[in-house]
């Protein structure tokens, strides 16, 4: 399996086909195999590499995990994935996160950015979050799985029968996860806003937002797409906090028209 070994974690990723590079970064909870609808459809034309970070999916836990941290663990993976290449990163929550952070810090690295269900401030609901880390720690992941779900998908998804199969999966990922995974979620909780960093990004931008979202409302990615100059704003109908699972076919025509009409 491949890793990138970077400040003590060993950083698992996954790549398919040929051509020019999407990255793929996957939110909190989930990891490489969120991206697998997206994946699928885009391997045809170009290569993709999607990735796990550090404390989530088969990377490694080392004590820590904040978004800096994080932010450097994708600089690495992109030096021995992509070197010397621009590549199309698509970055969804804690994804995204990192997708800014390139996006206004090391522009050259990228041709598009993709930014779906995410937010340029600092965590809104740190009380909320932090209890359900604390149980999460010290109960294990059955007691408050349910509960993440809500937060993880929209309404019309947690409705919808064709869906309870995929739900249920990822419901039974966050279940089996050690309590290392607080790591990741104090990393998010904990984070610094970026907001005053977008207007550094140059490159074209696409801003996604399910319209069911609970997490990163609408009027987060309202207030990245006012700060990014060369950015467009879409609402995914009929999805939560994870489009790319619950609209896959939408997201996917939505990053396809992007790519194509963006002139490289």
């Amino acid at each position: 399996m491949p890793f990138v070994q970077h400040q003590g974690a060993k950083l698992f990723y996954e790549e398919a086909g040929e051509g020019e590079v999407i990255f793929f970064s996957h939110g909190l909870l989930f990891d490489h195999r969120m991206w697998m609808h997206q994946v699928k459809h885009f391997s045809k034309n170009f290569r993709c590499i999607a990735h796990d970070h550090r404390a989530q999916g088969k990377s490694t836990a080392t004590g820590k995990a904040d978004m800096e941290l994080l932010y450097s663990d994708v600089l690495a993976l992109l030096d021995q994935v992509a070197p010397k290449q621009r590549v199309h990163f698509v970055g969804l929550s804690m994804g995204g996160f990192m997708g800014m952070r390139v996006g206004a810090r090391q522009p050259h690295r990228l041709k598009t950015l993709t930014l779906l269900e995410t937010s340029a401030d600092e965590e809104p609901n740190k009380l909320k979050y932090n209890l359900l880390n604390t149980v999460f720690k010290l109960g294990g992941g059955k007691l408050v799985s349910q509960k993440i779900i809500n937060i993880l998908f929209g309404k019309s998804s947690l409705q919808d029968p064709a869906i309870q199969p995929l739900i249920a999966e990822w419901k039974k990922t966050i279940e089996g996860y050690p309590p290392t995974i607080s790591q990741a979620v104090k990393g998010v909780i904990d984070r610094q806003g970026v907001l005053d960093e977008l207007k550094n990004i140059t490159v074209p931008t696409l801003v996604g937002v399910g319209d069911e979202d609970i997490a990163t409302k609408p009027e987060k990615a309202e207030r990245i797409h006012g700060q990014i100059k060369n950015s467009q704003l879409h609402l995914i109908p009929k999805a939560g906090h994870s489009s790319c699972l619950e609209q896959p076919e939408i997201v996917n025509q939505l990053i396809e028209n992007f790519l194509k009409q963006t002139p490289i």
